[in-house]
């Protein structure tokens, strides 16, 4: 997990303070160092006059621009008359585009992987219209909202989805008062969502035993655990399992429930097997399992992307994740959703990449971070590059230069609060993990 966070953050990281670093020497700045991660250092190597490093804390990066009050607070140099190659000196419209830089090159590497990713893989999608054949299976939070399985959704505050996933995206549960328009027993009914809802499926995703919902699943056997009952009995992958001791088995959920209730015991299944079925007896191992492996026999269907489509599909994917973190901000200020359940640090976003290593998974998540790199980035606080463009706007609408000592309390500010958010961030994710 964390080095997969680490891989994907030093690429972006390194991405974005190059983007600074181009800009600012294209604009003929002097650029002192460019360092991935925080010090103590731990490479160097200087070419020309920049010093290019690595450091020991790679939660970040940055580059040291002469003439620039940064994060560094080196106001030394400030004291001394400014030179033509220091930041100061250059037009107010360079130094917003060198502050701009990082945030730019972080956007279009995030629409470039999500192009990418839309090219290659396509989209699997899962249409509703199928799920609905079969209805859902409610999980806990699902019955906790008034869901129950069997239920067919065929609304989410009241639009009509053609695709699954839709129906359990961010674009319904960042909403405000959202709501399932479901058939139950012939009937159309409305549940409501809770404004605070996302707390509980962030909670969720640290609870495997915590669930909301999924598609009924009608199933075959894909794969048997040797040496466990099912094997030993005679069953075989391809099987379809019919019932157990008379009650029905016809989606995967219902098996699920079924075999902890018959730990130990022998069971009497019924299996179909190229259209004949036949009884076999299994022995349920004392945990509730008999070793199988099911294959969904849901209906996917994969579009495919020309280069075209790609580039519109993977830019929307690209931007939904900026217009969600938007959304989930809103509800943060709103008091819907608590900050300590929608703030994540590193110990957070590394459980995202998961741990086993997967190129789709990791380019996906990266992509997906370096949209976020360029959100936060953009929040208009001293010390973010946001602060800086609104600073540096401020200055070319009124054509006045805020002063030294105005941008060195701003640039104190700014650290204390990033730090304060840092340290946040970190000690959240540290009583998610142990409590």
């Amino acid at each position: 997990m964390a080095g997969q966070l680490i891989l994907g953050l030093s690429i972006l990281v390194g991405l974005h303070e190059w983007g600074h670093m181009f800009a600012a020497k294209t604009f003929g700045m002097r650029v002192e160092k460019y360092f991935i991660g925080f010090p103590p250092k731990i490479w160097s190597i200087q070419k020309g006059e920049t010093e290019y490093g690595i450091g020991a804390i790679p939660l970040g990066g940055f580059v040291k621009i002469s003439g620039m009050i940064d994060e560094s607070m080196d106001t030394e140099a400030m004291n001394k008359d400014p030179q033509p190659w220091e930041f100061r000196s250059k037009p107010a419209w360079q130094r917003l585009i060198v502050m701009l830089g990082g945030i730019i090159v972080n956007v279009i590497v995030g629409v470039f992987i999500f192009i990418v990713l839309a090219y290659i893989d396509g989209e699997k999608i899962l249409s509703n219209a199928e799920v609905n054949k079969y209805g859902i299976v409610a999980g806990d939070l699902g019955k906790q909202i008034g869901l129950r399985t069997g239920d067919k959704i065929i609304k989410a505050n009241g639009k009509s989805y053609t695709c699954f996933n839709d129906i359990v995206s961010l674009d319904v549960f960042l909403a405000s008062n959202s709501t399932y328009t479901v058939l139950r027993d012939g009937k159309e009914m409305d549940i409501d969502i809770p404004n605070n809802f996302i707390e509980k499926l962030s909670d969720a995703d640290r609870d495997d035993k915590m669930s909301f919902i999924s598609p009924a699943m009608p199933f075959k056997i894909r794969e048997l655990v040797p040496g466990m009952p099912a094997a030993k009995a005679g069953i075989k992958a391809g099987d379809k399992i019919v019932s157990i001791n008379g009650a029905p088995i016809r989606y995967y959920n219902e098996l699920q429930e079924t075999l902890p209730k018959l730990k130990g015991q022998e069971a009497k299944i019924v299996i179909d097997r190229a259209g004949q079925q036949q009884d076999i007896n299994v022995k349920v191992s004392a945990d509730g399992t008999i070793g199988l492996y099911p294959e969904s026999l849901l209906a996917f269907t994969t579009i495919k992307f020309t280069v075209g489509e790609a580039v519109k599909e993977g830019t929307k994917n690209a931007f939904n994740v900026v217009f969600n973190n938007i959304k989930g901000f809103g509800k943060i200020f709103r008091g819907e959703v608590s900050a300590s359940k929608a703030l994540s640090g590193p110990i957070g976003i590394a459980r995202m990449f998961g741990g086993v290593w997967d190129w789709n998974r990791f380019w996906h998540l990266t992509g997906l971070l370096s949209m976020v790199l360029a959100f936060m980035n953009a929040l208009p606080i001293p010390a973010l590059d946001g602060g800086h463009a609104v600073i540096l706007s401020y200055e070319i609408i009124s054509g006045r230069k805020p002063s030294d000592v105005f941008l060195e309390n701003a640039q104190k500010v700014g650290m204390v609060l990033l730090l304060g958010l840092m340290a946040f961030a970190i000690f959240n994710d540290v009583w998610k993990a142990v409590f």
